[in-house]
């Protein structure tokens, strides 16, 4: 990456420019209530030249924005699990152009999984075929379907996986709850780190809670017992590289961003918030 100046005696001189490059993740859905099915993982988009986004795809084109503009940043927070049936999709986050797609909703007993950046898994049933949510093309995977066993001692209904950014969720099947999609890894910040993953899969037994997606990583929230309330998916992030000649700032507040410098870049890692960014 690298900052392209013009300057031009005698004439209007373009606007100067910064090439960025970014990871933009959503936050994650929240899982369902009764037998129910993981969380979507939050949409994930990356540009780093080697590394990938979500659902497969390649890395996009880093992005070249005018300094001292102001650029909008918005860290999708989680969807909150499940008190009565289905939980909340995830919320979008945002960079300038880029936006992420929350991660949809897991589902309790019969229902169907919500599309989001991944799919939510689908609910357990006694008939039918309750199947995972879409996940979003470039994005993220679908969630898995739910099942019934109907034999021996643990007959009981049983959600599927949430999708992640890496992989569809897990179908369920012989009583075990659907396996979480798996996520995608960035170096971004210097340090090879999985994000997005699907909430697993539950049902069957009572008498425990899913478990929540983990801050800041756009993951699922797990699915919980029979009866019991689901779990809460993670929350976004936005993460910026840029060369270390130029400085980040967030007129007007609102964002909560730490930022580091090593060989020759900074990176801003934005974990909260809403508002403007601008560079210099």
């Amino acid at each position: 990456m690298s900052g392209i100046f013009l300057t031009l005696a005698g004439v209007s001189a373009a606007p100067t420019a910064i090439n960025i490059d970014y990871l933009v993740v959503a936050g994650g859905g929240g899982s369902g209530k009764n037998a129910s099915s993981g969380g979507g993982a939050g949409g994930y988009r990356c540009s780093v030249t080697g590394e990938s986004s979500g659902g497969g795809a390649s890395a996009e084109s880093t992005l070249s924005l005018i300094l001292t503009q102001s650029y909008t940043v918005t860290v999708g927070a989680g969807g909150p699990g499940a008190t009565n049936s289905t939980g909340t999709n995830g919320s979008n986050s945002v960079f300038s152009t880029i936006t992420s797609t929350g991660g949809g909703a897991g589902v309790g007993v019969g229902s169907s999984g919500n599309s989001g950046g991944s799919g939510g898994g689908g609910g357990g049933y006694f008939s039918g075929t309750p199947v995972g949510g879409a996940g979003t093309a470039n994005q993220g995977y679908a969630g898995g379907n739910g099942s019934f066993d109907s034999g021996g001692a643990n007959a009981n209904m049983w959600g599927g996986g949430g999708g992640g950014a890496g992989g569809v969720g897990g179908t369920a099947t012989n009583a075990v709850g659907g396996t979480a999609g798996a996520g995608v890894s960035s170096s971004i910040n210097g340090s090879a780190t999985t994000r997005a993953l699907g909430g697993v899969g539950s049902g069957g037994v009572s008498g425990f809670d899913g478990t929540p997606g983990g801050a800041n990583t756009g993951t699922g929230g797990g699915g919980s017992g029979f009866i019991n309330n689901g779990a809460d998916g993670g929350s976004g992030v936005v993460i910026i590289k840029y060369l270390d000649t130029f400085t980040i700032s967030n007129p007007g507040g609102g964002l909560t961003l730490s930022t580091a410098t090593a060989g020759g870049y900074k990176v801003t890692t934005v974990t909260a918030g809403t508002g403007n960014v601008s560079f210099a």
